[in-house]
């Protein structure tokens, strides 16, 4: 039986009644809250749970994970981080070893392509209409103009015969690596290359075809560049919209897209899971462990403004905190930071101290720099019933768009009562500009548009919600023009007028501060190597670490977060590695 409050942790809001401490954590997402984890439960040489303490700016854990329960319904919705891979090895553990007595691994449904829609330039087709057509000899018309050798492929396809042209055309890849990739049939690729080796190739890639970037290292170009002179500007529209995510083909470091997109997103053969109950009880499972250890706390509401040097007494560091709850600052002596934040909760960080000095730290504002904050937004509605399973067949998965929406997911239905949930727009980078200006401003000079409003009397067949779940549901609605617009675009895609609206919605917009964006990508024209090292200390002479998913190789993902932290407590923690990760397995650069 899985524990059914493991959210229900002892969170402490208040101005916290220590002042020394030996390692300071901040942030209490995913990486943070791991570091805490694995230092106070080391099996070797664990350190005192009340030398280890974790101070959140926010009034909830998780960061990017966020997972909801949306009123009417007892399935879980996803505003940031939905799933994982099990060949992601920390995290499937985690999951599914040392806390499987919390936690249950379920499967994280992607659907049928055949049933899942495709509405681009106003045409409307199914997912697998590429691959159906394929079957019968023939080449599925669509209304973009590939170049000859180019039409008939699916994005999935098309995005692996760029990535295997240019893989096939390097000598020095196919002299050492040629029998890891294949192309067996006509649209079909097969790329057998681990991380550790797509690490060894992707310094070393360079790119072999007449034009612009001919004889130039792949990871000095833009991934945009480089699909733009394989199948066109019109072949690259056609990748960024069919594919889903604009995040995958912006003008991000070509060499680090490659295994990113051959080993998910363009991998028919990728398979999914999530944990029942919501993706975000993977930080929960490990918050808890932490408090269980004497002395262990997490002091939300307590934002870090800046952190100086100290020249004599027992410890290195003060950090200047100040508090939510009593509106006032408060100091906090360490001999150890730990800053577990994506780039722009660093920059939030006093810029002029002496780690960060904009004058004198060139090298680490630099770095800071190495990543591109992708924005992105999703709006969650739930529905009294699943008009998708009704309407048109489908139990699960997603449908793609180039209308602003971009995708949506069909989620789950609640049995007691059919209420379902539907996850209606998932945007990224360039759509987010169209939903935020629809959004209820907080800025006191912007405008305040009126929320979607909640219909409760209608749809619950329990009691009504207590006034702090409706102050809850309120202060996260979507505006009710955004939920018309959002409902114009859902009966566009699936072409029928007859949709019928939500009861409740639960808006996120990853881009706001502290956050910067749901993501982030590596820029062209940067040693990742030397900036991925660099970043988990940048000054050695410094006890100042620096951890997450933003300075990953598997960006976008938990296991990205947790690789880091590893590498980074394996490094300057000097922890052994847990018998649950295997010895041999890689955690990247």
């Amino acid at each position: 039986m899985k524990s059914p409050n493991l959210k229900d942790l002892p969170l402490k809001a208040g101005q916290p009644d220590i002042r020394s401490v030996e390692v300071a954590v901040i942030g209490a997402g995913v990486s943070g809250l791991y570091s805490a984890y694995r230092l106070t439960s080391d099996a070797h040489n664990p350190v005192a749970a009340n030398q280890v303490q974790i101070f959140e700016m926010g009034d909830r854990i998780g960061g990017r994970l966020e997972s909801v329960q949306l009123p009417g319904m007892s399935i879980t919705g996803e505003l940031g981080g939905m799933r994982y891979m099990t060949s992601q090895e920390i995290v499937t553990s985690l999951i599914e070893k040392v806390f499987k007595d919390e936690l249950e691994h379920v499967d994280f449904p992607m659907g049928n392509d055949a049933d899942l829609f495709g509405y681009f330039r106003k045409q409307r087709l199914h997912m697998g209409d590429w691959e159906a057509a394929q079957k019968k000899g023939e080449k599925l018309q669509t209304r973009y103009y590939l170049n000859d050798g180019d039409r008939g492929y699916s994005a999935d396809q098309l995005f692996n015969k760029i990535i295997y042209d240019v893989l096939s055309k390097d000598p020095s890849f196919m002299n050492e690596y040629g029998n890891l990739i294949a192309n067996p049939s006509p649209y079909q690729y097969t790329f057998k290359i681990t991380r550790e080796e797509w690490n060894d190739i992707k310094p070393k890639l360079t790119y072999n075809f007449d034009g612009p970037y001919n004889g130039m290292k792949v990871n000095e170009i833009g991934f945009w560049n480089l699909i733009k002179d394989r199948v066109s500007e019109e072949g690259y529209t056609f990748l960024s919209v069919a594919g889903g995510y604009y995040s995958n083909t912006i003008n991000w470091n070509a060499a680090e897209a490659f295994p990113y997109m051959v080993g998910d997103f363009s991998n028919a053969g990728s398979t999914y899971k999530t944990i029942n109950g919501g993706y975000d009880l993977i930080a929960y499972a490990l918050a808890n462990a932490y408090l269980q250890k004497s002395g262990a706390n997490i002091w939300m509401g307590n934002r870090l403004e800046t952190f100086t040097k100290q020249a004599s007494g027992p410890y290195k560091y003060t950090l200047v905190f100040f508090n939510e709850q009593s509106q006032s600052k408060w100091i906090l002596e360490t001999n150890k930071i730990i800053l577990a934040m994506p780039r722009r909760s660093l920059e939030l960080l006093d810029q002029n101290n002496f780690f960060f000095n904009q004058d004198t730290q060139k090298v680490l504002q630099r770095n800071i720099a190495s990543v591109i904050k992708e924005p992105s937004l999703k709006i969650l509605m739930g529905f009294e019933n699943p008009w998708w399973k009704d309407d048109f067949g489908i139990e699960s998965g997603h449908s793609i768009t180039d209308l602003p929406m971009r995708q949506c997911y069909y989620f789950g239905t609640d049995p007691s009562n059919n209420h379902s949930l539907f996850l209606s727009s998932y945007n990224d980078m360039n759509t987010i500009t169209f939903w935020q200006t629809l959004a209820s401003s907080r800025r006191s000079y912007g405008a305040k548009r009126k929320l979607f409003r909640f219909q409760p009397a209608k749809l619950l067949s329990t009691a009504q919600p207590d006034a702090a779940l409706l102050s809850t549901i309120q202060s996260n609605q979507a505006t009710q023009v955004m939920v018309d617009e959002a409902m114009n675009q859902i009966r566009e895609l699936h072409g029928r007028v007859t949709i019928p609206d939500p009861y409740v919605t639960w808006f996120k917009d990853w881009t706001l501060d502290p956050y910067g964006g749901g993501y982030h990508a590596w820029k062209a024209n940067y040693n990742i190597q030397e900036v991925m090292q660099y970043m988990r200390n940048p000054d050695k002479a410094e006890s100042i670490y620096i951890c997450g998913e933003a300075y990953s190789d598997q960006q976008g993902w938990v296991e990205g977060a947790f690789c880091v932290a590893e590498n980074m407590l394996e490094d300057f923690f000097e922890l052994k590695r847990p018998d649950w990760i295997p010895a041999d397995y890689y955690l990247g650069w």
